[in-house]
């Protein structure tokens, strides 16, 4: 196979699945015909492009060929004769409006699959997890990882979900203003999932900063439907600010720089102030929420930029309202290591040594602050073995690069 026919066939897949998906499942109402549709249009792809070429438009080609094969499973399937006409009628809608446009463009109907996703009739503990997979094609033993589950439990739940969709007949659309809350809730806490998976992408995948600036996508998305929603511009600002240091997080030889130790010169100042604009805009609704108060607290990182100094008080007591918001270990952690910073060692210490010792066993960050506060208070020994933990629960080789070097250190 011509190379150039494999990587255009993988590049449609990783930056289109879930714009492919989202606009068959929309008209079949059916998630895992339109999976089982595409991959089948995939793999003609492979077949066919390398012998008459890569088509101009790669994305509608696969979106025609998926939708053939929709039309043909649909026929061969014992379904009642109004809901044959139903997805018929539907697609030769959809595809006249793909020929008046010229094949060029498709509607993109990714945040109504998310809220499709969050639907009540849909178990909430695979709310994330679903609309991961399915609108933005994150294979199901990435995202179990993620839950600390089998790949074969997180399949199941993810296929029982998709059947759910189906047979319940879940409407694919953004909710009326009394049931947003709760769904919207569901749904930011999936894009912002996602951006995290890109974020955590620090060693070669090439996938994973394409799936953070998909995130964003989805973030500019929702809030030009939304613009009122405070928590949708917080969670894009909390985005931005993440994202604004991502040349940053690397050295010239490729080596991990954490947070506090950045050069804030790399940093995107553009970015900065369009996550800081966000964040005064979603003040003036005065409704406070994690997301936004996450952004604050990246704003407070960026503001080293200017000021050349971190203002950990500050972040004291922002830690401190986002506990109380949602205390997540993640957030308890981080809590504990601006106390550390803020106030001492020891009391950052204090604040580890309350949480569960079953949630902490398996969670790397957890070692790795554990470890930086045990080395400041002077304990070389103890922090020697939580680095070493911290070192074998990461699954970044440069993170990993890091915390070995950190290790040599108290082991002088």
């Amino acid at each position: 196979m011509p190379p150039d026919a494999g990587r255009a066939a993988e590049k449609v897949a990783r930056q289109s699945y879930g714009k492919l998906i989202a606009f068959l499942a929309a008209r079949s109402r059916d998630v895992p015909a339109a999976e089982d549709a595409l991959s089948e249009a995939l793999a003609s792809a492979l077949r066919v492009w390398p012998e008459r070429g890569v088509p101009g438009n790669p994305e509608a080609w696969l979106l025609v060929a998926a939708r053939r094969n929709l039309m043909q499973a649909a026929r061969h399937r014992t379904v009642e004769a109004n809901a044959q006409t139903t997805i018929s009628v539907a697609f030769e809608e959809a595809e006249e409006r793909m020929n008046e446009a010229g094949n060029a463009v498709f509607p993109d109907e990714r945040l109504k699959l998310l809220f499709a996703c969050t639907h009540p009739a849909i178990d909430s503990s695979v709310h994330t997890a679903l609309m991961l997979q399915t609108v933005l094609g994150i294979e199901a033993r990435t995202i179990a990882r993620s839950f600390v589950v089998s790949p074969e439990a997180m399949s199941q739940r993810l296929v029982r979900a998709k059947m759910k969709i189906r047979d319940a007949g879940i409407p694919f659309a953004v909710p009326p203003r009394p049931a947003l809350p709760e769904r919207l809730a569901a749904v930011l806490s999936a894009i912002y999932a996602a951006y995290g998976l890109g974020w955590d992408g620090l060693d070669g995948e090439n996938e994973r900063p394409s799936l953070a600036g998909e995130a964003i996508w989805l973030g500019r998305a929702l809030l030009a439907v939304l613009p009122d929603e405070p928590e949708a511009v917080g969670l894009l600002s909390l985005m931005l600010h993440c994202e604004a240091r991502r040349s940053a997080r690397r050295d010239g030889s490729g080596r991990y720089v954490p947070l506090d130790e950045q050069d804030t010169a790399a940093w995107n100042a553009i970015m900065i102030a369009e996550a800081d604009a966000l964040l005064r805009k979603a003040g003036g609704f005065d409704r406070f929420g994690p997301f936004q108060c996450q952004a604050a607290i990246q704003s407070v990182h960026a503001a080293r930029r200017l000021s050349g100094t971190t203002d950990w008080q500050a972040l004291t007591t922002l830690y401190a309202a986002l506990v109380m918001m949602k205390p997540t270990l993640g957030a308890r952690v981080s809590q504990a290591a601006v106390i550390g910073r803020a106030l001492s060692a020891a009391a950052g210490l204090e604040g580890l040594d309350k949480l569960d010792p079953r949630d902490i066993a398996s969670y790397q960050p957890y070692w790795a602050v554990r470890a930086f506060l045990l080395t400041q208070a002077g304990d070389d020994t103890a922090a020697a073995d939580a680095y070493m933990t911290a070192i074998g629960l990461s699954d970044s080789p440069a993170v990993r690069d890091f915390l070995a070097n950190r290790l040599k250190v108290v082991q002088r």
